[in-house]
């Protein structure tokens, strides 16, 4: 049951999402579009897909994002599970279940984790929400440091085949990335520690490979975009449209191993 706060929270939401749909485009694309192209891109072969998408590029729905999230979800196996991450915002006292998704990640998130079946993981740094039978076995347990290698969210969801799907999100958002940089085998690898609140325990450190600003500054910019656009440039992923919006399917071991190797070619 979410708290009046959150639950104002998520109504603001909505009414945001409902003045940016009216902004893009007055002709909406029904369900059974969607759920088709879907199928096309081959998502309901697979039993766990993590979702980074923009709800503006993929142009108006008839049910809203509320539908976008229930058409994935009738389109997975039913021994399977969605998954969006959520993190946390800033300056904010964490709680698991209340706080709000991160802003950066996009307003979908907001919604997903909204929703009544969304269960959450319980990290500050690592918070990521499921819907379906094997988001427990995804989500937990979640190491304290180091919360996106070995023993994460993400070796469980590459260790089970699972995909990624990513509907006009920017190139820098693919998570799994991070993943990849705690297989790859090279030295001096960037560590921080960072202070967080949480609502129960107050202060807590957490220690990690630098997931905000990159393990190595690489004098040609941004290496998470750069490994996304090197790997699509070789054919490895299944291309479509949602909506309005160009789709691609990566499978997530290919990516992490394609991924693990850029990073020692480039980095060692």
């Amino acid at each position: 049951m979410l708290s009046t706060k959150a639950a104002h929270f998520c109504l603001r939401v909505g009414l945001s999402l409902g003045k940016e749909r009216a902004v893009v485009s007055q002709i909406l694309h029904t369900r059974d579009f969607i759920k088709s192209q879907l199928i096309k891109l081959g998502v309901g072969h697979y039993p766990a897909l993590m979702l980074h998408a923009s709800l503006r590029k993929i142009g108006p729905i008839q049910g809203g994002a509320e539908a976008l999230l229930d058409i994935l979800i009738e389109t997975l196996p039913d021994n399977s599970a969605l998954i969006m991450p959520l993190g946390s915002n800033d300056g904010e006292s964490f709680d698991a279940k209340k706080s709000a998704a991160e802003k950066d990640i996009g307003i979908l998130a907001e919604i997903f984790r909204c929703r009544k079946e969304t269960l959450v993981n319980d990290h500050v740094a690592g918070r990521f929400g499921a819907i379906g039978k094997l988001s427990l076995k995804l989500l937990n347990p979640t190491p304290l440091n180091d919360y996106l290698g070995p023993g994460s969210l993400l070796e469980r969801f590459t260790q089970l085949n699972g995909i990624v799907l990513r509907i006009g999100a920017d190139l820098d958002t693919v998570t799994l990335t991070h993943y990849a940089e705690y297989l790859a085998n090279i030295p001096n690898k960037k560590r921080v520690k960072r202070k967080y609140v949480r609502s129960d325990i107050g202060t807590q450190i957490i220690e990690s490979l630098d997931d905000t600003n990159g393990i190595f500054a690489w004098e040609k910019g941004d290496y998470f975009s750069q490994i996304l656009k090197d790997y699509l440039s070789e054919g490895r992923a299944t291309v479509g449209k949602v909506g309005n919006s160009k789709a691609e399917v990566l499978k997530a071991k290919d990516f992490v191993n394609y991924s693990t190797k850029w990073l020692e070619s480039n980095f060692s």
